[in-house]
């Protein structure tokens, strides 16, 4: 960013600091304290799970831009881009003039939280890496925008869900389930990730649950050796006829014999949203055909 440019969105962020007597302060999910004005008008978001959130909190009109890879509700088309993920156009976010940020500690790099913030712009970080945290950023994020009580029924709501999971499954066999991550390379899921969690609340066992590296990459004798009943890719492009064909050279793998390969949508299983529920039914529903809702 040259000096003139700078001089600019320094100039403009002047407009986006919210007066000190109407500011209330947040602690947000990294333990910066923020002060923020009571139901933002202006909303950016620096994330999907950001995004997705917003719009189920019926923040439709409030929201002012989000990332190119906001697709989810349909409306996230009509509103402004501001760049990626982890290369978002400091300049394009200026000229929104948000009186809220919204970013993403998974995804989102430090050094653009910090230069947002000496600017001048309000930036709530969010966390989320559990069910139960993932429940905690929508209420959190519905405090932050006045919405409190739109969160929380969508909260109560997520939470009976996954509770009604819970109680489906209690009594269940836990299939061993290798979860591949895309298509490419054999990478899966390790202890602890969103994933991993899903997989153990839906009634089974991540084959690759005791792994302490977050996504490993196991090698094809390693997936024989630990035998899944159940073999899960997630996928935006092919269908489970082709991942099944891709799969059917190894006959020695249960999950392969049996024709027990599925393929999952991975909005639904990798962005921290309130779509995560569904993800979980989804799981739980290939675990478990045998329960019924």
């Amino acid at each position: 960013m040259n000096i003139k440019t700078l001089v600019a969105v320094l100039s403009l962020a002047t407009l986006c600091i919210p007066a000190v007597g109407d500011a209330q302060t947040y602690v947000d999910q990294i333990g910066r304290e923020i002060s923020l004005s009571p139901s933002p008008q202006r909303i950016v978001s620096l994330a999907p799970g950001i995004t997705e959130t917003l719009f189920a909190l019926g923040l439709d009109k409030e929201i002012a831009g989000v990332t190119t890879f906001c697709d989810h509700p349909r409306k996230a088309a009509s509103k402004r881009k501001i760049g990626g993920l982890v290369n978002p156009s400091l300049e394009d976010i200026v000229s929104l003039d948000p009186d809220l940020v919204i970013g993403t500690a998974d995804g989102n790099r430090k050094e653009t939280v910090d230069r947002l913030e000496r600017i001048g712009l309000p930036v709530y970080v969010v966390n989320p890496g559990s069910l139960d945290e993932i429940l905690a950023m929508i209420s959190d994020i519905g405090e932050i925008t006045g919405k409190e009580k739109e969160a929380g029924r969508l909260v109560d709501n997520l939470r009976k869900r996954i509770d009604h999971v819970v109680l489906l499954t209690k009594n269940s066999a836990r299939p061993g389930v290798y979860f591949q991550v895309g298509e490419g390379a054999m990478i899966t899921s390790g202890k602890d990730t969103v994933i991993d969690r899903l997989i153990r609340t839906a009634g089974g066992k991540n084959i690759a649950g005791d792994s302490t590296i977050r996504y490993p990459r196991l090698g094809i004798e390693e997936i024989i050796l630990k035998n899944p009943d159940i073999i899960i890719v997630s996928s935006a492009k092919n269908g489970a006829s082709s991942i099944k064909k891709t799969w059917g050279k190894w006959q020695d793998i249960a999950a392969v014999k049996k024709g027990n390969i599925h393929v999952i949508d991975p909005d639904l299983v990798s962005r921290p949203a309130p779509r995560i529920v569904d993800g979980l039914e989804t799981i739980t529903g290939i675990l478990h055909p045998e329960i019924v809702w």
